[in-house]
């Protein structure tokens, strides 16, 4: 069985992953492309562009995908404060613009997918973290995050050696309780006993808790200060805060989404990012739009990435974690009880 930290990107998304992302915030176009798709249209969720994280992972797909496809994109960035009517009329904008597929990024953009596909049935939309909207043209992008957070506890029970551990969820709502029951039934599995800590930044996300690296490292240093000494994050750019805390104090942190260990803008902080959880949107998104624009089949429906499909795992870029025989054997151990079906896995 491979080796549950090599984390598998099912079909031709496999380097998505590898592609390095920009951190400016602005959007990017171009010409039109061949066929009945002027290309991919990508409208990012709080934190936008530049997260190191989840909003980067979206914007991976995006390139790779304009790349294979010679096609072009746009990408639009989320304003602070703005309302479900303006997602709407980004949405609108992109589909009246000849992009398809138009993909939201986050949860947040449910309503406005669900209106402009009523209005677009032509237009396959996309929707990252959500399944709640059943209909033709619209693809429910969504991932066991507990799959990979179950991991994730099990490496930061292996890891730590006080016994304490702590969770920083950016928002209180059940996407991200969905890393937080993972994560600690993983630990546990390992230690019964284990101490964690765990704390929500913000009750919405309108208050900052994906996009504010200050809460983020507030928090971690409340939980290190407490006795944590390895914290996991599923907290969007914030969670750039939590990384910050962890290598200042030189305790482990473990990052989400995307690989943080090799992001060139957290490289101060590498040495001390055991793993993260890995989601892979970078391949949903190539996927999606590979089915509109070259195979003209587009998907749809309830598309979800697991450990059996490689849509989620764990990052082994640091020699420290990939390394260490007793942690590595406890992860395969873990991995193939998910997959056999011996472990469930709990969502809340």
């Amino acid at each position: 069985m491979r080796r549950v930290s090599r984390f598998a990107v099912a079909g031709a998304a496999a380097a998505a992953l590898a592609v390095t992302v920009s951190a400016c915030g602005s959007s990017s176009t171009g010409s039109a492309g061949s066929g009945s798709s002027k290309g991919i249209g990508l409208a990012y969720d709080v934190g936008g562009k530049g997260d190191q994280s989840f909003n980067d992972a979206a914007y991976a797909g995006f390139q790779k995908a304009e790349k294979d496809f010679g096609v072009s994109g746009r990408d639009i960035e989320p304003q602070d404060g703005e309302s479900d009517a303006d997602k709407v009329q980004r949405l609108e904008t992109l589909a009246k613009s000849g992009y398809n597929p138009v993909i939201g990024v986050g949860f947040a953009y449910a309503p406005a997918v669900k209106e402009a596909a009523a209005k677009y049935p032509k237009i396959t939309f996309g929707i990252i973290d959500d399944n709640t909207i059943q209909v033709k043209n619209v693809a429910d992008l969504v991932f066991h995050e507990e799959q990979s957070s179950y991991l994730a506890g099990v490496a930061a029970a292996k890891a730590t050696k006080k016994n304490h551990i702590g969770f920083i969820g950016g928002v209180d709502v059940p996407l991200i309780h969905k890393f937080e029951a993972g994560f600690d039934q993983g630990a546990k599995s390992v230690n019964p006993s284990i101490k964690i800590e765990s704390q929500y930044l913000t009750q919405t996300a309108q208050e900052g808790g994906f996009s504010s690296p200050d809460k983020g490292e507030n928090a971690a240093n409340g939980q290190i200060d407490a006795g944590a000494d390895v914290v996991y994050h599923a907290a969007g750019l914030s969670g750039q805060g939590v990384i910050k805390a962890a290598a200042a104090h030189k305790v482990w942190a473990i990052g989400v989404d995307s690989d943080q260990y090799s992001q060139g803008a957290l490289s101060a902080y590498k040495d001390y990012i055991l793993t993260s959880a890995l989601k892979n949107v970078s391949g949903a998104v190539y996927d999606l739009a590979k089915s509109v624009i070259k195979d003209h089949k587009p998907l749809s429906g309830d598309i979800r990435g697991s450990l059996d499909n490689g849509g989620v795992g764990l990052a082994d870029s640091n020699p420290a974690f990939k390394n260490n025989a007793d942690l590595q054997a406890a992860l395969k151990k873990a991995e193939q009880g998910i997959k056999d079906g011996s472990i469930t896995v709990k969502t809340s």
